[in-house]
């Protein structure tokens, strides 16, 4: 298997990463973009398109964003309306995950950025039984909320006549390279489906065996061909316009805001997915059994290309995190009503046999070439905490602001 010689990503890739004669590979090419190109130029085109879309009349909103108690909501929006002046009406699917913290970002966002806001809680049976489903078929605790929060603001979009969706940054450009940002690619149902879903669209769920009906799956079907060109719909991303760069964007909006960061129990990215009990902990564990790699591997790749770690630096800190055992486990299993053992029975079934295979006392033990990777660092004597220090990502709040339990609807505080 070769990997990059940059960055710590293999040809092996889900999002089909390639590797050239040189050794660098696809997502670390077009990364060089973010140096070359005309930001100034490139901002001057979302401004044409911002402007055409934009409501003089005040009868509507510009634009929908989609919004979360996490990622780059809060640059997204500050961006719209504080620098372009916008009026988005922000949309939000509710995974029910929900963390203490999450809640009260969301709270914060909305409050503070005085936007209008419009949340989609499915019925919570539905969903555990759909969960249900998918981590029996593909291995995914985190289908519904992909699904759900990218077909949602495509189905407020249609149903309001409010044709441009703001995305931030697409996780094909930014992690693969799949296309340049010249390519001004939009959100497309075909991507959604292949790589965000997994292959599988709502109506593929549909099983007498799971006993999913049609009407279980109705909040996740993505709407007709024919709505979306009536209305005239399109999803833009910032990244493609604007100098992406997650950690530098956190930091900007959290001397603005204030908002939540918290320790991850399988990252050292204190920003991202903290509105999530699930993603950076079972979901990305789940990821780790099937591709060999998780969020930390995404994130360490994320550093190096800006900079800010060596890939020395940067094994390190995946030999310390690309293996630990999900700490929110009980509340999923008592959540969706399965044992553990049962758990691990269903995500044994998909394991990737190629990097997983039984020991002679019946133990699953892994075996990949970045175990490999690893050990060419072992005798560089390099200090994880270090390591995480030199990155400073701030933690605004102690770990225990997770809270407890999933909090289905809270209306927290500003």
């Amino acid at each position: 298997m070769k990997f990059c010689k940059r960055c710590l990503y293999s040809e092996e890739h889900p999002l089909f990463l390639t590797i050239g004669n040189d050794g660098l590979c696809s997502g670390c090419k077009v990364h060089e973009e973010k140096v070359s190109l005309d930001w100034k130029e490139r901002e001057l085109q979302l401004k044409e398109i911002l402007s055409e879309y934009k409501n003089h009349s005040g009868n509507n909103y510009d634009c929908i964003v989609p919004v979360s108690g996490g990622k780059e909501s809060f640059f997204i929006v500050h961006t719209l309306k504080k620098k372009y002046g916008l009026n988005p009406l922000l949309v939000t699917y509710n995974k029910q995950y929900n963390t203490e913290i999450g809640i009260r970002n969301l709270a914060k966002l909305r409050i503070e950025l005085n936007c209008d806001i419009m949340t989609l809680t499915v019925n919570p049976e539905v969903v555990k039984k759909i969960t249900r489903a998918t981590l029996r078929r593909f291995g995914s605790v985190y289908w519904h909320c992909l699904a759900g929060q990218t077909v949602y603001p495509v189905q407020i979009a249609v149903k309001f006549k409010i044709p441009l969706i703001v995305w931030g940054a697409h996780q094909g450009i930014e992690q693969v390279g799949m296309f340049s940002h010249l390519d001004n690619v939009e959100m497309t149902r075909k991507y959604r489906k292949e790589h965000d879903l997994m292959g599988y669209e709502a109506e593929d769920l549909i099983d007498s065996f799971d006993d999913i009906t049609e009407s279980d799956i109705f909040p996740f079907r993505y709407p007709d061909d024919k709505e979306i060109e009536r209305i005239g719909v399109r999803g833009i991303y910032l990244g493609n316009f604007i100098r992406w760069d997650l950690k530098v964007q956190h930091e900007e909006m959290l001397a603005i805001y204030q908002y939540g960061t918290v320790e991850q129990n399988r990252t050292f990215d204190t920003y991202s997915d903290v509105d999530c009990f699930n993603y950076s902990d079972i979901h990305d564990y789940t990821k780790f059994l099937k591709q060999g790699f998780g969020k930390v591997t995404d994130h360490v790749c994320r550093e190096i290309r800006y900079g800010r770690l060596t890939r020395e630096e940067g094994l390190v800190l995946i030999k310390k995190y690309f293996q630990k055992a999900p700490i929110h486990l009980k509340k999923f299993l008592e959540w969706i009503g399965i044992t553990e053992s049962g758990f691990h029975f269903i995500l044994d079934q998909h394991r990737n046999k190629k990097y997983w295979h039984r020991n002679d006392n019946w133990d699953w033990e892994f075996n990949h070439p970045i175990l490999g990777e690893m050990k060419s660092v072992e005798d560089l004597n390099l200090d994880c905490d270090t390591v995480e220090k030199k990155l400073n990502f701030r933690k605004t709040l102690a770990s225990t602001g997770y809270g407890n339990e999933y909090i289905l609807i809270g209306k927290g505080h500003g």
